[in-house]
């Protein structure tokens, strides 16, 4: 499966200075996955260094298996 980035995401990353490889390490060694039933995605929850500090971050992202790729939307510290 391809994997994606969103727009929404790469500007994410550019406005919080996160590494742009950080959230598809979130995505392949999450820690946690659930599913939001409301929202409709996906979501993986990891724990990665980020400015110094092990920090937990959730990634939201959506399976696209009519297209064979995931699609990753926006990165959230927590």
């Amino acid at each position: 499966m391809e994997i994606i980035y969103t727009s929404h995401l790469e500007f994410r990353l550019k406005l919080r200075k996160i590494p742009y490889d950080l959230p598809q390490k979130i995505y392949q060694h999450p820690r946690e996955r659930y599913y939001d039933n409301l929202s409709k995605h996906y979501i993986a929850i990891g724990r990665v260094e980020f400015k110094g500090k092990i920090r937990e971050m959730a990634l939201i992202y959506d399976k696209r298996k009519d297209l064979d790729l995931i699609e990753l939307i926006t990165i959230h510290p927590i």
